[in-house]
């Protein structure tokens, strides 16, 4: 009889501590780890861009298939290194980074553009054309009817059949004038704080960083109104701005980025969604588009 007390108290004890480790989820980190090479993607090398820093690299994905014509002016002016020597010239707190050239105002100091274009047809949305891969996220949002992501880009959509790139964190647009028709590439930003999803339809996106984001958002902010830097001295001066494709292989950053149509970022979704283990006691049940960032790793170095 004893025997049989001891082994029910036992039970009584270990059954619920069995059941608290059944709710755990596994990390995102965890499941991108047990991820199949097939999940993974390597970005076009003609749609990679180098920003090269003194405080070292950052890579960039062009959104080629959403704004195809300012991708091309980009690649215009890396290629007869226009941003060579271009500038951090503002930094904003919980808004943005944008370079460019720091007398790009002023038409009789600015710097030449070459042979692109000075003015481009908006590209702030995205409406027909070939299908494109869209992974829906399950919760709401307020700006738009439908949200997910395309080829990692977050996206968001009105029902209707025009989509767009959100302004989440990491996401690199086209500063303009007040003109829509005025922004062509020759000054990018990179949104570095709290997503203002309100720029969305507004502005053209040119991509998202993929790499580097610590260096960007850690810059001093700037002083003047709108984050802009008030002394030269401030300003920090881009290196160089190089497709990879023209980039030696040697000196090349190998990057792949999860598949967002794959059944290991659905997981990681999922599992940010309702995340529960020893301090998420609470899982949210919801998740929203800017708070998922999509894993990158360097596909050299074992998991």
């Amino acid at each position: 009889m004893l025997a049989r007390t001891c082994l029910a108290l036992t039970l009584a004890i270990a059954l619920p501590a069995v059941a608290e480790e059944a709710k755990k989820t596994p990390t995102p980190k965890e499941l991108v780890a047990k991820s199949t090479p097939a999940e993974w993607r390597t970005p076009d090398l003609q749609n990679l861009v180098y920003m090269d820093l003194p405080q070292g690299r950052v890579i960039i994905e062009l959104a080629q298939d959403w704004s195809p014509l300012h991708a091309a002016n980009i690649r215009t002016m890396i290629r007869e290194h226009y941003f060579d020597g271009t500038q951090i010239i503002r930094v904003q707190d919980n808004f943005v980074t944008q370079w460019g050239d720091p007398d790009g105002d002023d038409k009789k100091k600015a710097k030449s553009l070459g042979t692109a274009k000075e003015t481009l047809a908006p590209e702030f949305t995205r409406k027909g054309g070939k299908p494109y891969p869209f992974t829906k996220l399950p919760d709401g949002d307020v700006y738009a009817p439908e949200v997910g992501f395309s080829d990692g880009f977050p996206v968001a959509r009105d029902g209707k059949g025009e989509a767009w790139i959100t302004h989440c964190y990491g996401t690199v647009g086209v500063a303009r004038d007040t003109g829509a028709e005025t922004g062509n590439g020759s000054s990018l930003y990179a949104i570095i704080g709290q997503a203002p999803r309100n720029l969305d339809r507004n502005l053209a996106v040119a991509g998202k960083v993929i790499k580097g984001m610590e260096i960007l958002s850690a810059y001093p902010r700037g002083g003047e109104p709108m984050g802009f830097y008030d002394k030269p001295e401030q300003r920090v001066t881009i290196k160089s701005v190089r497709l990879a494709a023209d980039v030696p292989e040697a000196d090349r950053t190998p990057i792949q980025v999860l598949r967002t149509d794959s059944k290991t970022f659905a997981a990681v979704v999922e599992a940010k969604r309702n995340r529960h283990d020893d301090f998420y006691t609470r899982p949210a049940g919801k998740i929203d588009l800017c708070n998922i960032s999509v894993p990158v790793r360097d596909p050299s170095k074992k998991p």
